[in-house]
């Protein structure tokens, strides 16, 4: 497993504010969730969980530190609004994502998709790129 797989499934911190720290505390600008649906808000938590189980898991999907903080910043920041704590954050979102590891064809599958989630969210207004805490 991972440092990001162990990091995501020992313990989800919810983030509030506007930006989600990456490795070595860098942290970017995450979108605005406040105007999605329950469902949408649902439907885009559990896609956000599983890119970033199969991307930190499967070598081909590799993805930035900008990225990853990104797609989980906003998993964070969508389990905040659904008032989710981080237990049943991990039970709900994260458990059925890493069971997704037992198939073979997980990867293939789901890695194609990051990068289009990752311009998803950039069009929702965030970012990967480094930015101070300040901003």
């Amino acid at each position: 497993m991972g440092l990001r797989s162990f990091a995501t499934s020992a313990a989800v911190v919810l983030v509030t504010t506007g930006a989600a720290f990456a490795d070595g505390g860098m942290t970017v600008k995450l979108p605005d969730v406040s105007t999605l649906s329950d469902a949408d808000a649902k439907a885009l938590i559990g896609e956000l969980a599983n890119v970033n189980v199969i991307t930190a898991n499967c070598d081909d999907y590799e993805i930035s530190n900008g990225e990853w903080a990104l797609i989980t910043g906003t998993g964070d920041r969508l389990a905040s609004r659904l008032g989710l704590d981080a237990s049943a954050y991990d039970k709900q979102y994260y458990a059925p994502a890493f069971k997704l590891l037992d198939d073979p064809g997980a990867c293939d599958r789901i890695g194609p998709s990051a990068k289009p989630l990752i311009q998803k969210l950039v069009a929702m207004g965030g970012g990967t790129t480094p930015v101070t805490q300040s901003q």
